[in-house]
């Protein structure tokens, strides 16, 4: 019992501590840059469109972003490749009769706290590629490209996967799994 209010204890001086260093993307050690595609409405086919979009533009950005290892080496690449990104996403809208535009800028914005399978992503303020299809007032599609979350194809053998160091812990101490 002693052991489990330990843990308990410093997993709550832990959270605390996290908790007054809130997220901002100003850490090179935790800069995150992360992808909204937000469709015109939330209507079925602006919906369907905006997947279409993902796929186009998500196939374009695995191959651009392939080898990136620093937060700034892939901002600078999305950068300079707003023009295209926006072009891609014009086109499938227009192969599928939507010619409400669409708009790509980086910007950093304030984004609720988000869960992406295992990994969770924090509140706060991000850097953010925006893809606006129409007017942007949708329900949105979003991932992180940097580091590869979501959408980053790994070649044979190179699997990513992210683990959570509180969740080894909870499991093996409190759960008595053993890994």
């Amino acid at each position: 019992m002693k052991k489990i209010l330990c843990l308990l204890l410093s997993f709550c001086i832990f959270m605390i501590f996290c908790g007054c260093n809130a997220h901002n993307n100003d850490s090179a050690e935790y800069s995150l840059l992360r992808i909204h595609i937000r469709a015109d409405s939330n209507d079925d086919d602006d919906q369907a469109v905006k997947m279409l979009v993902k796929e186009n533009v998500s196939d374009y950005l695995t191959s651009l972003l392939k080898g990136v290892s620093t937060f700034r080496d892939a901002y600078e690449i999305l950068e300079s490749s707003l023009d295209e990104i926006e072009s891609r996403a014009e086109k499938v809208l227009e192969d599928n009769g939507f010619f409400y535009g669409a708009e790509a800028k980086l910007n950093n914005e304030y984004f609720p706290t988000r869960a992406y399978e295992d990994v969770v992503v924090e509140s706060g303020f991000y850097d953010a590629l925006i893809i606006n299809l129409g007017s942007g007032k949708g329900d949105n599609w979003w991932c992180v490209i940097y580091p590869p979350l979501c959408f980053v194809k790994a070649e044979a053998g190179e699997g990513f996967k992210y683990k959570s160091k509180i969740k080894e812990l909870w499991d093996k101490y409190v759960k008595g799994e053993t890994a």
